[in-house]
């Protein structure tokens, strides 16, 4: 169990990297998004690249990051009827959907997914649009992305039967926090106070 779970948190690691790296590539997507338009209406000038690129770039971001979310737990759950379960039972349902559900989906898109990028590599399949982008990259992110999730599945399973056994703390658990509807209000609330302290102080000098 103890190589196990080395093996468990390099896979955590890899794509924990993976996924912080990834999230820059959203501010890529806003700078050319906002560039586009800019130049668009300024000079009248476009690029069907330009367009491409950002579903591109959409498409790395969804799948580089879904082992990402599979680790911090962030994934979609309906615990109506889980949650009022004991933590035992809560990974026993986990160990079951990631071997009948998550597991074999990602396997079998791995599978059919790789032939479809070496399509794309070996013919230099392009873009149908004038000025387009050839297709091999972002083809090959499914590929990436459905193995990075193949990894970090084993890494959960893992992690499971070790605090099934024992040998681990609860990968269920997730540190209490602010949620990021919180932590939004927070700020808006902030900045509220702030610009009215502004106009209280406006309002003195006159």
């Amino acid at each position: 169990m103890n190589f196990l779970l080395q093996l468990s948190r390099l896979i955590d690691g890899l794509n924990e990297r993976i996924g912080k790296l990834a999230t820059w590539l959203v501010l890529a997507v806003v700078v050319i998004s906002a560039g586009n338009a800019v130049v668009r209406y300024a000079i009248n000038w476009s690029s069907n690249g330009l367009l491409e690129i950002q579903w591109y770039l959409f498409s790395a971001i969804f799948m580089l990051c879904a082992s990402y979310v599979l680790i911090k737990n962030e994934h979609i759950r309906i615990d109506v009827i889980a949650g009022r379960f004991s933590q035992r039972t809560q990974n026993w349902i986990d160990v079951f959907g990631l071997l009948v559900f998550l597991l074999p989906m990602v396997l079998i898109t791995l599978y059919f997914s790789w032939p479809v990028f070496m399509n794309a590599w070996t013919s230099g399949e392009g873009s149908p649009n004038p000025g387009g982008l050839i297709r091999w990259p972002v083809r090959l992110m499914l590929p990436v992305g459905f193995f990075l999730l193949t990894l970090q599945g084993f890494s959960e399973l893992i992690k499971r039967f070790a605090f099934l056994t024992g040998a681990g703390p609860n990968p269920l658990h997730k540190e209490k926090g602010p949620s990021a509807e919180e932590e939004l209000a927070a700020e808006i609330l902030k900045r509220k106070e702030a610009e009215a302290a502004e106009a209280a102080r406006a309002g003195e000098k006159k």
